[in-house]
């Protein structure tokens, strides 16, 4: 079976970020320093990264299941229809493809319901079909439908993980021959009121007293918590001869997947970080590089005191002879829960096509002093990239990206 394995390449993106919806505006904005961090509406001392002008009908049109979309769906559906009108493949090839996505619970609780009193929801406005806004495939319906796919398809919600591992899973479908060309990505949005006071609840937001856009601070000593965000990221994977028969554009190569669960906590990471290593050197194994051919690790870098901790220590043990670049792209974006493999992705393929690293914002003080941090802007030759992702529940992701 390893001589039959193909090998999948990235030929369309379709992003939505707070630094733009084009990699060309991501990369400007990344060397101009611009972010969109500011106080939430709903609370003071929290600190977001939203999209602002964010329209789904200037990316997918008017249709009428939209009402059935929260707004990260929205996000979720406006990247895939992006990444679909750049293929531009015909209809009979967009039927076999398939659909891998991944994405979050709609926890704008307050917002749908504001008059529950007693568990009784019913009210004269209420959709007759309002469960469609909370279940985990509305999104994946909304947009086969659009786009006329009808292959091979999963939705994933394995939470701060959900879309690299989506991505993951339709490398492999692709990689294996059992579909020669899939989209695969995922949008999330964590700024409601309720998903917010979700996360004060849990204590995993950082104090946002000061300024805003000095809230968040992977892998710094002083870092408190994670800065909410929004947006999505779709991709077309594709069999490489299968593009280059087309005459496809190339952005990379997916080259290495790897995934694992910790089964310790709810919300902490392992403290070891065993599991998760396991998931990255399996990505390592897969893609048939050893730590010091990864020139840049995309680090999870949530800017929690756990998480970082693991991570920095996990890096140092796998690369530590020989440590690559370490960026930390939350520290421009905000945490995007389910959608931030993806939307990271997008960057990382940005970054790799201009060769320009972004620095870690507000990393004064490493928390980790053997480590290769970015803490200038720099141009840099980058041909492989290992993308980490780790989610509330123990869920670990890596994805190895290469340079075509």
């Amino acid at each position: 079976m390893e001589n039959m394995r193909r090998r999948v390449v990235i030929t369309s993106i379709g992003v939505i970020s707070s630094l733009g919806f084009t990699i060309e505006d991501i990369i400007g904005n990344l060397k101009n320093g611009n972010t969109s961090f500011e106080r939430s509406f709903f609370y003071n001392d929290v600190v977001i990264s939203p999209i602002n002008g964010f329209d789904l009908k200037d990316f997918a049109g008017r249709f009428k299941d939209r009402r059935y979309l929260n707004r990260g769906t929205r996000f979720c559906v406006a990247s895939a229809i992006e990444a679909v009108k750049k293929t531009g493949i015909d209809k009979n090839l967009l039927a076999e493809a398939g659909l891998f996505l991944g994405t979050g619970p709609n926890l704008d609780i307050g917002g749908e319901f504001p008059d529950v009193k007693g568990g009784e929801i019913d009210r004269r406005d209420l959709m007759a079909l309002w469960m469609l806004k909370f279940l985990p495939n509305t999104a994946a319906s909304v947009i086969a439908k659009l786009a006329g796919i009808h292959g091979e398809n999963q939705t994933l919600t394995t939470a701060c993980s959900a879309s690299l591992q989506a991505i993951g899973e339709a490398f492999r479908k692709i990689r294996d021959g059992y579909i020669d060309l899939a989209f695969a990505g995922g949008g999330d949005s964590r700024l409601s009121k309720s998903a917010i006071w979700a996360y004060k609840k849990a204590q995993a937001l950082c104090n946002g007293t000061g300024k805003p856009e000095r809230a968040i601070r992977p892998f710094d000593r002083s870092r408190n918590g994670f800065v909410p965000g929004e947006g999505g990221a779709f991709f077309l994977l594709e069999e490489l001869q299968h593009a280059k028969k087309r005459g496809a554009v190339i952005y990379g190569e997916i080259c290495g997947y790897g995934a694992s669960i910790d089964g310790y906590s709810m919300t902490a990471p392992e403290p070891g970080g065993i599991w998760a290593e396991r998931a990255v050197n399996a990505a390592l194994q897969e893609a048939e590089l050893a730590p010091f051919d990864i020139d840049v690790i995309s680090s999870h870098g949530t800017g929690t005191l756990l998480n970082d901790s693991m991570e920095a220590d996990l890096i140092n043990r796998v690369c530590g002879k020989r440590p690559p670049f370490i960026i930390a792209l939350k520290s421009w974006i905000g945490h995007i829960a389910a959608a931030c493999g993806a939307v990271e992705l997008a960057i990382c393929l940005a970054c790799m096509k201009y060769n320009y690293l972004p620095k870690i914002r507000n990393l004064d003080e490493p928390c980790h002093a053997g480590l290769n941090f970015v803490r200038e802007g720099r141009r840099c030759s980058i041909d492989n990239i290992l993308l980490e992702n780790f989610g509330f529940g123990g869920q670990n992701s890596a994805v190895i990206i290469k340079k075509y």
